[in-house]
């Protein structure tokens, strides 16, 4: 609501008592000015400039005790006029109230007629919006969970929280039965929840497509005879030593790169990782991976969209099982490749991949903390000599699936070798000995 002049002389003044209550403050403009939705005063009014800083309950008494018939006033909501032209608070006036009639404005805090300062206009709480208001009630839980910086959050609070959660999704996914129930151990359901950074809901869904993708892709089914073609040139091989945690390494060699075979590649990777996990310690649900770039070139390089299903099917179906990857001398030309990948990796699985370079004392010292040196290959920085041993390799590989059929109570597929390659003739093996 505002003030404006010129109002019909059948209204009454007692409008003016209705609004006194309505807008705490008002702004009179000079004496003689008349613009629209300003109080006007007549002009021998000797009061009118006292008035200019004045409040509204002021210019009512002033407005009684002046005439017996002033300029009859009106009311008219404020909110059909520009914001420029409404009422202003008593602590910022402009030149125009000051009768300069420029258009630069002067801030400063205004006085009333006894010295004192005008009380500010009462501060409005706006209530949130009911969509935020449902949305932050839907994360507070998560995020009270999440906090560690409480004091009150002791280790075992924290353990029992994370127990709680396990359980919660367990009886969130309902009865398993066959593999699905021997899959979904404890510590499974812990790397999906920290995967989804402890979201029950969120755990269920990822958990759910996994045992989806495991029922139609049967990744505990696949035979190294199925896939050893695709690792003639031990291009993806299991080491047979363990990191100074006791994790399992994995040690790639794209530049050994053999096939073009998306599925075939996807497949073989599928398989060793498996195997790793079948050959972890206990206690450990994670590996380490070892990569060589040497001989890496565009022409044996993955092709982009191969890369992206495989980082598919890591981050989506094998959650936290990647502990560190090790990119060692990767060359110039290959960031060109890791930029076009690194955009579709997990922020965590991002800050888990680690480049290391010969030159670089920090980056070697890093992956020292990681391994042992006389362990790692000297293709590594290391003190160990790396072989490559075919036949042994699909050996202990034979052996492997004997102990996977077992484990997963299901019996051994026989094989009809459709592609040319047969058992362990066609199986490598990575072997770091000690340099003598």
């Amino acid at each position: 609501m505002r003030l404006i002049g010129s109002s019909p002389p059948q209204k009454k003044a007692e409008s003016l008592d209705q609004a006194a209550g309505v807008i705490p403050h008002a702004v009179v403009a000079p004496a003689g000015k008349t613009n629209s939705g300003d109080l006007s005063l007549p002009a021998p009014s000797p009061l009118c400039p006292a008035l200019r800083f004045a409040s509204f309950p002021t210019i009512k008494i002033l407005l009684r005790k002046l005439s017996p018939s002033p300029a009859l006033l009106t009311v008219s909501p404020s909110t059909s006029l520009p914001r420029s032209e409404r009422a202003r608070p008593p602590f910022s006036r402009s030149s125009e109230i000051a009768g300069t009639g420029g258009s630069r404005r002067r801030r400063r805090p205004l006085r009333a007629a006894a010295g004192r300062l005008l009380p500010s206009p009462p501060r409005v709480r706006v209530a949130a919006h009911p969509l935020f208001s449902a949305r932050r009630k839907r994360l507070l839980p998560e995020m009270m969970f999440l906090r560690r910086k409480n004091p009150q959050n002791h280790p075992e609070n924290d353990s029992r929280q994370k127990d709680e959660k396990v359980s919660e999704l367990r009886a969130e996914l309902g009865p398993l039965s066959g593999r699905s129930l021997k899959y979904c151990t404890d510590g499974c359901l812990r790397r999906y929840l920290v995967a989804r950074n402890w979201n029950v809901e969120k755990s269920k869904k990822m958990l759910e497509e996994s045992l989806k993708w495991r029922s139609t892709y049967k990744p505990e089914e696949i035979r190294w005879p199925e896939v050893a073609h695709e690792g003639e040139t031990g291009k993806v091989s299991r080491a047979d030593f363990h990191d100074r945690f006791g994790r399992t390494v994995l040690i790639m060699r794209p530049g050994k790169q053999n096939t073009r075979s998306a599925e075939g590649n996807i497949r073989h990777l599928v398989y060793l990782i498996e195997n790793s996990i079948l050959n972890l310690a206990e206690g450990q649900e994670s590996m380490s991976w070892l990569i060589d770039f040497t001989g890496w070139t565009l022409r044996t390089q993955v092709p982009v969209r191969t890369a992206l299903d495989i980082i598919n099917v890591l981050q989506s179906h094998y959650p936290e099982r990647l502990a560190v990857a090790f990119l060692y001398n990767p060359p110039r030309i290959f960031e060109a490749f890791w930029k076009a990948i690194k955009y579709f990796l997990d922020p965590k699985t991002f800050e888990k991949v680690k480049f290391v370079y010969p030159k670089n004392k920090d980056s070697v010292e890093l992956m020292s903390t990681f391994f042992d040196v006389d362990n790692l290959p000297s293709e590594f920085g290391g003190k160990a000599t790396l072989k490559y041993n075919h036949e042994e390799f699909s050996r202990m590989m034979a052996e492997d699936d004997i102990k996977t059929a077992k484990f997963w109570a299901v019996d051994d597929k026989p094989h009809n070798p459709s592609n040319g390659h047969v058992g362990v003739e066609a199986s490598s093996i990575l072997i770091a000995s000690p340099a003598s």
